[in-house]
C-alpha cells in the first residue's frame, strides 16, 4: 500500500498505484478530490501528453501545485495514467 500524507490527512491511498519514473501514479478513485484545487499551471510531457496541477487545501494549509494528474488525452506511452494523480515528493 502506498499512500500520500499532509498534515495527518490521507490525500491518496492504494494498493496499486502505477509507479513510473520515481513517481506513484493512484487511480482517482483512491485520491481524496475533495482536497484539491484546480491550479493554472500546466505541464506538457513530450512522451505522456498534457498534465494539469493541483495544490492541496487542508484547514486553509495550501500546498501549490503539489499534484498533477489528468492526461485526458495521453499519448499512446501513458494510457495506463489516464486519469491518475501523482504527488510532489
Amino acid at each position: 500500500m502506498v499512500r500520500v500524507v499532509l498534515n495527518g490527512r490521507i490525500i491518496a491511498d492504494s494498493v496499486a498505484p502505477v509507479s513510473l519514473e520515481g513517481n506513484y501514479y493512484f487511480p482517482p478513485d483512491s485520491v481524496n478530490v475533495d482536497l484539491l484545487e484546480a491550479s493554472n499551471t500546466a505541464y506538457s510531457c513530450p512522451w505522456k501528453g498534457k498534465a494539469a496541477y493541483w495544490s492541496v487545501n487542508i484547514a486553509d494549509a495550501v500546498v501549490n501545485d503539489a499534484a498533477w494528474s489528468v492526461y485526458p488525452q495521453p499519448k499512446d506511452a501513458a494510457k495506463n495514467i489516464a486519469g491518475y494523480y501523482a504527488f510532489d515528493k
